[in-house]
Parts: C-alpha cells; sequence; structure tokens
C-alpha cells in the first residue's frame, strides 16, 4: 500500500489544519488508517485512527481538538485539526495496517507558532 500525506505548513495557535492521505488501495480495505507525529528530538506517537468499519480512536492530548475521516470520493483518510498548540507541532504521518503488514507514508510537517 502506497501512502502520500498532504496539507501540512504552518499556521499560528488556535487555528485549523486538514491533512490528508492519500492511498494506493480502496481505504475501506485496509483495516485501519492511522496518523501519527514526531515532534524534534521526541519519538514518534500516535494520533487518531480510523478502522475499516469506521470506528475512530484518538489520543488523549487531541480528543476534541482533531477529527480523523475517510473521504471515499478521493480514497483518502483526512486528519481535521482545530485549536492548534504550538506543541502540536512535527512531522505528521500516516499509516495502514493492512494484511498484517504495516505501510508508512511520507510525512508532512505542520509548524504552530505565531
Amino acid at each position: 500500500v502506497q501512502l502520500q500525506a498532504s496539507g501540512g505548513g504552518l499556521v499560528q495557535p488556535g487555528g485549523s489544519l486538514r491533512l490528508s492521505c492519500a492511498a494506493s488501495k480502496s481505504i475501506f480495505s485496509i483495516n485501519a488508517m492511522n496518523w501519527y507525529r514526531q515532534a524534534p528530538g521526541k519519538q514518534r506517537e500516535f494520533v487518531a485512527s480510523i478502522t475499516s468499519g469506521g470506528i475512530a480512536n484518538y489520543a488523549d492530548s487531541v480528543k476534541g481538538r482533531f477529527t480523523t475521516s475517510r473521504d471515499s470520493a478521493k480514497n483518502t483518510v483526512d486528519l481535521q485539526m482545530n485549536a492548534l498548540k504550538p506543541e502540536d507541532t512535527a512531522v505528521y504521518y500516516c499509516n495502514a495496517m493492512y494484511r498484517g503488514y504495516d505501510f508508512w507514508g511520507q510525512g508532512t510537517l505542520v509548524t504552530v507558532s505565531s
């Protein structure tokens, strides 16, 4: 499965960004699509996931601010990020769990700064 993440950029605190992850296979055939992030000097951490059945889960740090969803027309999984904080600054990666394997896309940088 090939994944292509996009949508990162520079945003002020309190602002919003929407990330997209395009997959080479139908997103509905993939067991789970996940978002991770890695801040400078820190380990990669889980952000959000959505299963093939549409069940979403979130890290406590983003609950209520981030929403992951699927766009069937574009075959993408999106991450809507609202009320962004400087601590959300990181490279965001999409990940797919498919037939027992993990697939990773390249990251997209999100910088939250005034």
